[in-house]
């Protein structure tokens, strides 16, 4: 603690081997967080552009990958600046604030994911109406409430663990998520008890529902022809690819936190790397990959002279 300036100073304490690899972990950071960038980017300003991608699936794709890019930008900077650095450390307020930005925006990519899946829902299940329950009104509410609802639940949170007093210094990891809860004197019991409002919210609620949806879908696909599975399969295994990856990873964040499991620096290490490595660069090319549509335009991006020679 710095009392001359009363600033509290949080020291992250997950690095391994950094004196002795700190360039190589710089360069693949801004290398991943570079790539990260430019393939989000380049798919939502491809839907921003093209008219035939306003549609509410590639609105919420174009959502979810500017989400990503939220995400690393809360998270890479600060990384960068560390691997750099003697010491790795960050004021009490700005790791506040990372956490808060680190759950809101993870939840409004729960969020995000658990619309999609409501999308294909309808567009599957209920064709006809699609154009009517799926308006520009809806998918506008949809999205506010994708990003305030978790910003909401997540500040309140935070608000919380201002009030408690801290005893340690040390995070055992290199962002501040949840470990923030073991820098103080004695576990609040308000916190601890509205903790389990974001997890239901943003975790089981929506796996339940993108559960529910899913299987109303399989149903009607497996009664319908050739051409709607065929249809249905190039909208919605995309969409359960990165469902997979996201839920999958997020558990980590859940033992960690909530059943406090007690892991290696390097395990810590490696599973964070890969919340904040892995998902925000797999979004991108799945969607990019495996949407038809998306996939066109990229190619008339970046092969315009291969578009010329098929059009001939």
């Amino acid at each position: 603690m710095d009392n001359e300036l009363n600033i509290t100073y949080i020291t992250l304490y997950g690095y391994v081997e950094l004196n002795k690899y700190r360039f190589l972990y710089f360069f693949i950071m801004l290398m991943v967080y570079v790539l990260i960038i430019c393939f989000n980017v380049s798919i939502v300003c491809l839907i921003w552009k093209h008219k035939s991608l306003h549609e509410p699936m590639y609105i919420f794709i174009a959502a979810l990958l500017l989400n990503s890019v939220l995400f690393s930008t809360n998270i890479y900077p600060k990384l960068l600046i560390d691997f750099l650095s003697e010491k790795q450390i960050i004021s009490y307020s700005a790791c506040l604030f990372q956490c808060f930005l680190f759950y809101t925006l993870s939840g409004s990519e729960s969020l995000l994911l658990s619309i999609m899946s409501y999308d294909r829902y309808v567009s599957i299940c209920k064709p006809l109406q699609y154009p009517t329950i799926m308006r520009k009104t809806r998918v506008s509410i949809l999205l506010v409430s994708a990003w305030s609802v978790p910003a909401s639940h997540i500040a309140v949170t935070v608000i919380l663990v201002t009030q408690s007093k801290l005893c340690n210094f040390t995070i055992k990891g290199i962002l501040c998520n949840n470990a923030i809860y073991g820098l103080q004197c004695v576990q609040s019991r308000v916190i601890t008890i509205y903790g389990v409002i974001p997890l239901l919210d943003h975790v089981i609620v929506p796996i339940l529902f993108i559960i529910f949806t899913y299987t109303k879908i399989l149903v009607i696909v497996y009664q319908s022809s050739g051409e709607v599975r065929k249809k249905a399969a190039e909208t919605c295994l995309p969409h359960l690819i990165v469902l997979t990856s996201f839920f999958s990873l997020s558990v980590y964040d859940i033992i960690i936190a909530r059943m406090e499991a007690n892991l290696s620096t390097l395990s810590r290490l490696i599973m964070t790397l890969q919340m904040v490595v892995y998902h925000p660069l797999f979004n991108p090319l799945i969607y990019g990959l495996k949407m038809k549509d998306i996939f066109k335009h990229l190619k008339q991006l970046f092969c315009p002279a291969n578009n010329k020679l098929v059009d001939r």
